[in-house]
């Protein structure tokens, strides 16, 4: 390198705080450098939409002609501004591990309503200019107000406490870059796997001109090969899409080392309100899994849906799918009924592996101790949690066989409690070495219904074991009709009935039924 490298950046705190963390980083390995503040066309136009910004160079183009033009050596990019297509001349030469990537919900504390789904009271204002937010806002609670926000972070929150809105939505990492304060309000992280973030969210790009070799090689130490390659993912996906149009795209990678592949989650749709088509799709490669994605949601097309449980009102399951055209309809085959809980002996843990164990046993009104919970799935801690209790460990695999691996190992040599249905599979306890710290307590049964005709549909999800031995008692699966199966155990007790290709969805909660549902 001739000079000290003068790394070029927004002048906004977080674009700041970005461009000096890269700096500290290149100091401590004896690099010395400058700033060199641009002004972008985005700091100078503030009344356009986000979504008509994102990914078209709108916050990064005067930055990348810095590089160009050797004003600058480095630029440091939030990567989710970048177009997909990179210039000619540059190169990315290093992606940092990758901050968290999920939305978060700021909500004023007269605005919450924990009873309702994200925890907002009814008809809330909620400020975002991002199409995709708005799409899948809807898709939750197509109630909300959402009225456009612009401004840098600290400025949203700002309008936020002044009024201006109920609630907003951004980027967790940015809050979390510049350790903002915000114990005012009601803060709600959203699961990525559910509510998709736009793709590279909470990444970085470090780029130089690709002519800089020297200096490429020393940002190696900088880059996070796992984070590159799922950012690499979630912009081929966008690219795919002609990254940038004014449709919303989200796209969420991740690497899984279970399975040695990327399994990346995606969402897009044509308008802002209009709740989004939403897959999922996993391979060994990169490419082959964005290609995969995009193939998915472009095949998607209404079919008709009967799922094994009961539907409320504000139902995000059915509310999705008939935004979308399908034709939704459900009941449990099953009721369940309590069963007297027998007097147990306090243990480190207790685990729920569904939200009707967590009812049935605190509502027999049990003496507890200084136990730890556990559960499996979001919608049985949210269950958890209106009795008061939060979980100290969630599994959110649909295989309950490595939830109770995972589980186990987190457990140690501690005991743990198992409230749970009468002939319950006991998958997740089949994880403990030492039976000794196992404790089964069977706190409700379930019964089958004596139900009317179910409907003739395309589609088919099972949501228990149970549900199935129920359906069978009187119907069957025809050889047209695709079959979806919530968890691996559902899935065997299909396969007692001669169902052997039934599909798992990605997630139990509501959104990973919805994918499994639009793939079908």
């Amino acid at each position: 390198m001739k000079r000290n490298p003068v790394i070029a950046t927004r002048g906004s705190k977080l674009a700041l705080w970005q461009a000096n963390f890269v700096k500290s980083m290149l100091e401590q390995k004896g690099i010395s450098c400058e700033l060199l503040i641009v002004k972008t066309k985005g700091d100078e136009i503030t009344d356009i939409s986000l979504e008509k910004a994102e990914g078209k160079g709108f916050f990064t183009k005067e930055i990348e002609e810095a590089l160009i033009s050797s004003r600058a050596d480095i630029a440091v990019h939030s990567h989710k501004d970048l177009p997909t297509e990179v210039h000619p001349d540059l190169v990315i030469a290093a992606v940092p591990l990758r901050e968290d990537p999920s939305e978060l919900l700021l909500i004023r504390k007269d605005a919450v309503d924990e009873k309702k789904i994200l925890s907002l009271k009814l008809n809330a204002k909620v400020g975002t200019s991002s199409s995709r937010r708005k799409s899948q806002l809807l898709a939750f609670r197509n109630d909300l107000d959402t009225s456009d926000l612009r401004g840098n972070v600290p400025t949203r929150i700002d309008k936020l406490r002044n009024g201006m809105y109920d609630a907003i939505l951004i980027a967790a990492a940015g809050v979390e870059r510049l350790e903002l304060d915000t114990s005012d309000l009601h803060a709600v992280n959203l699961d990525p796997r559910e509510f998709i973030p736009a793709p590279a969210q909470g990444a970085l790009a470090i780029q130089v001109r690709k002519t800089d070799a020297s200096l490429i090689e020393a940002l190696q130490f900088l880059n996070d090969p796992q984070t590159a390659s799922e950012v690499e993912l979630e912009r081929k996906i966008l690219n795919l899409f002609n990254g940038g149009c004014h449709s919303p795209v989200a796209a969420f990678a991740q690497y899984d080392e279970t399975k040695e592949v990327f399994t990346v989650r995606t969402c897009r749709d044509e308008a802002w309100d209009d709740v989004p088509v939403s897959v999922y799709a996993e391979s060994k490669s990169v490419i082959t899994a964005a290609e995969k994605a995009v193939e998915k949601i472009k095949q998607s097309k209404p079919s008709s849906v009967f799922i094994t449980r009961n539907l409320r009102d504000q139902d995000t399951f059915r509310q999705v799918l008939t935004a979308k055209g399908f034709s939704v309809s459900g009941r449990s085959l099953i009721e369940m009924v309590p069963v007297p809980i027998r007097p147990f002996k306090e243990t480190d843990w207790i685990f729920f592996s569904s939200k009707h164990a967590v009812k049935y046993f605190f509502s027999q009104h049990p003496v507890l101790g200084k136990q730890k919970f556990a559960c499996v799935g979001k919608a049985t801690a949210e269950t958890l949690r209106r009795f008061g209790k939060r979980a100290d460990f969630i599994g959110y695999s649909t295989d309950t066989k490595l939830t109770g691996k995972q589980f186990a190992a987190r457990a140690g040599d501690g005991t743990v409690l198992f409230p749970q249905a009468k002939g319950s599979l006991r998958s997740v306890q089949n994880g403990f070495v030492s039976e000794k710290q196992v404790v089964n307590l069977v706190v409700y049964e379930t019964l089958k219904r004596n139900e009317e005709e179910i409907p003739l549909t395309d589609i088919i999800l099972f949501t228990s074991p149970s549900n199935v031995d129920a359906y069978f008692e009187k119907n069957k699966v025809l050889p047209s009709q695709k079959i979806i199966a919530m968890g691996e155990a559902t899935a065997s007790g299909l396969k007692k009935y001669g169902v052997h290709k039934a599909v798992l969805p990605d997630t139990f909660e509501s959104m990973g039924l919805v994918r499994a549902v639009m793939m079908s």
